[in-house]
């Protein structure tokens, strides 16, 4: 299993224990090690990486284009969150970053109402920028729990 420093900047300890790092595009890629998978939220195809990626298409301040899309790319990096080191990242690592990593809170048990709290709590204070990346985080499909 490969993960993050928990220590490092950017790195959101989900409840399960599982490390993803958030991250803004516009600033240099972190020393140290490198990721396994990114997902990227970009309204513009994201430049090539190292490491397998995955685009969703977002632009700034929006919701994502394909939003069916950036729920299988949510549960992904979700479940690749589990044994590798997974980043995710948009232009500042603020609003859409920090939609995302609430909905993979939410995939991670965290009731969609406190997933923006959490957020903003462990990674950035000013985390998920617009009501309607509130919104999209609220209603963000919850994982369907075992009986």
């Amino acid at each position: 299993m490969s993960a993050w420093d928990a220590e490092a900047e950017g790195v959101l300890r989900l409840p399960s224990g599982r490390l993803v790092r958030g991250r803004g595009l516009r600033r240099p890629v972190p020393e140290g090690a490198r990721p396994d998978f990114g997902v990227y939220l970009l309204g513009r195809r994201p430049p090539s990486v190292d490491w397998e990626s995955r685009w969703v298409r977002w632009p700034d301040f929006r919701l994502p284009s394909d939003r069916e899309d950036a729920v299988l790319a949510f549960r992904q990096a979700w479940e690749r969150a589990a044994t590798e080191r997974v980043e995710i990242a948009c232009g500042g690592g603020v609003g859409r970053t920090g939609t995302a990593l609430a909905c993979l809170a939410v995939l991670d048990g965290v009731p969609p109402g406190e997933a923006v709290s959490y957020v903003r709590r462990h990674y950035r204070p000013r985390a998920v920028e617009t009501p309607w990346q509130r919104r999209f985080v609220e209603r963000f499909p919850r994982p369907a729990t075992s009986a």
